[in-house]
């Protein structure tokens, strides 16, 4: 490749560094670590990481020895990985080309001291607790739900799965064989985690969905801001249930006029949202203790937000969604859902969320980052904004809409598919400070975000490019209606 091309890479895939750092060879071997830890990666010696400026390598053959030698001593096990040169308006520059790894998780190695490495977005991060669990199960070429429990079988009751699978498939389930084929039981007759998980009592204390209703675009507290809220326990069948359940009980059908004919609309297609539903129940990361999942219902939208991002560590929102491939973090619950036709087993499901509002203008959005799985529902039934007659905004039946709404209308619309969730959640409370009516300046923006100047500058460029904020006077800004 030129050096141009690289530039078109995904930032998550590559790494720019301007020379070997000898003495702090830290800096570019966690990366190292980290592409091999999730979908592998270039790490591209000559250019420097901040201005991209393309400032070669000295001596290219000492340089190539030094980084295999590094590697070599500093990363545990040692990873696939490939050198490569080449020369550019006269100048040396060395491409290392690391592979995804089958042995994780992949340590750099200093001082007596392992440490795993993931990427998330275009920095590696040392690997939390629960990813790298997930990175030895891996390694190990085991899922975390088809680990043994604590329960014999037995122990629990299969009661709602028993009759679910005669329902759906027509057949009985046969204790002494199905046990074990479906993947419930292991041959000493321990329980798996995913038989604890289909079982009735769902006896694991992560298996849990909170559900809740909010009045309005933000949300409060439960006791005065909350329209209804559940907390669901047990089977992941009666979870799958019950959630739906709460969504249908919280949602209304709309309809509009479409020529002669009264077309109906639901709030969150029936498909649709079971189909995020099953997915947040399948492949959440039951590794994170203390976590669930989460159902939150505004005016305006429905989140399904499960623990655990993308199982190989990209994220979501950097992706064609058409092209996501299919990867399963718990095998067993996969194949069961499978069998009683919850989900189908080609990985399509993202896709027809997708397609289930091509009658609508906006679309469901996908977030993701190192610990957490966002989806995101327009409601079809919620026309947010017709008409602006400042300082007053009316919504579809007159009603007036705050400000806090109106911007949280304006920020979903045009940053809500750029910008993670955490990050928009901070621009709310940014704007709750200011409002529109105050000015702020760049340093205010540093000390609110916990950035240095060079980001926050792009945060302000994100605001004024989209059409968020505007320059009232020398450095100050204001929110714009």
């Amino acid at each position: 490749m030129r050096l141009e091309d690289y530039k078109k890479v995904e930032t998550t895939n590559i790494d720019f560094k301007v020379d070997l750092e000898k003495e702090k060879p830290k800096s570019w071997l966690k990366s190292v670590s980290a592409f091999a830890n999730t979908k592998g990666g270039i790490i591209l010696f000559g250019v420097d990481d901040k201005t991209r400026e393309e400032k070669g390598i000295t001596d290219v053959v000492k340089a190539t020895e030094k980084i295999s030698e590094l590697i070599n001593a500093r990363i545990e096990p040692l990873p696939r990985y490939e050198l490569n040169y080449f020369k550019e308006d006269g100048k040396d520059f060395i491409e290392l080309e690391i592979g995804d790894g089958p042995i994780t998780p992949y340590f750099y190695v200093a001082d007596g001291r392992k440490e795993a490495f993931i990427r998330s977005g275009n920095q590696s991060i040392s690997a939390p607790a629960h990813i790298l669990q997930n990175l030895i199960l891996k390694g190990k070429n085991i899922t975390f739900d088809s680990l043994p429990s604590e329960y014999n079988v037995g122990d629990l009751s299969f009661t709602l799965l028993i009759a679910t699978i005669k329902d759906k498939t027509g057949k009985k389930f046969n204790e002494d064989r199905d046990y074990i084929s479906l993947g419930l039981a292991d041959k000493n007759k321990k329980l798996t985690n995913g038989g604890v998980l289909l079982s009735d009592q769902g006896a694991l204390s992560q298996s849990k969905v909170v559900c809740t209703r909010w009045n309005g675009l933000t949300k409060g507290s439960i006791k005065e801001d909350a329209l209804d809220d559940k907390e669901y326990t047990g089977s992941l069948i009666s979870l799958l249930e019950n959630t739906d359940t709460f969504i249908k009980n919280n949602s209304k059908n709309s309809w509009k006029i479409k020529g002669m004919d009264r077309v109906e609309y639901e709030d969150y297609p029936i498909t649709a949202r079971r189909e995020a539903i099953v997915n947040a129940l399948i492949h959440r990361d039951y590794q994170i203790l203390g976590s669930e999942i989460h159902i939150d219902m505004y005016d305006d939208r429905l989140e399904i937000v499960s623990p655990g991002g993308m199982i190989d560590g990209t994220q979501i929102q950097n992706l064609e969604i058409g092209k996501v491939p299919s990867m399963r973090r718990n095998t067993i619950i996969s194949d069961v859902f499978s069998r009683l036709h919850y989900m189908d087993r080609r990985g399509s499901g993202l896709s027809r969320i997708i397609e289930s509002y091509n009658d609508f203008i906006e679309k469901p959005k996908f977030l993701s980052d190192e610990s957490s799985f966002t989806v995101i529902f327009p409601n079809k039934g919620y026309s947010p904004v017709l008409t602006i007659n400042n300082p007053v905004i009316t919504g579809q039946n007159g009603n007036i809409v705050s400000d806090e709404d109106y911007f949280l209308i304006k920020l979903y619309k045009n940053l809500g598919d750029k910008v993670r969730a955490k990050t928009l959640s901070e621009m709310k409370l940014f704007f709750t400070k200011f409002q529109y009516s105050n000015m702020f300046t760049r340093e205010e923006v540093k000390k609110f975000f916990h950035v240095q100047n060079s980001r926050a500058s792009e945060i302000i460029s994100l605001l004024l490019t989209n059409n968020m904020i505007e320059n009232v006077e020398g450095n100050k800004y204001k929110f714009k209606r």
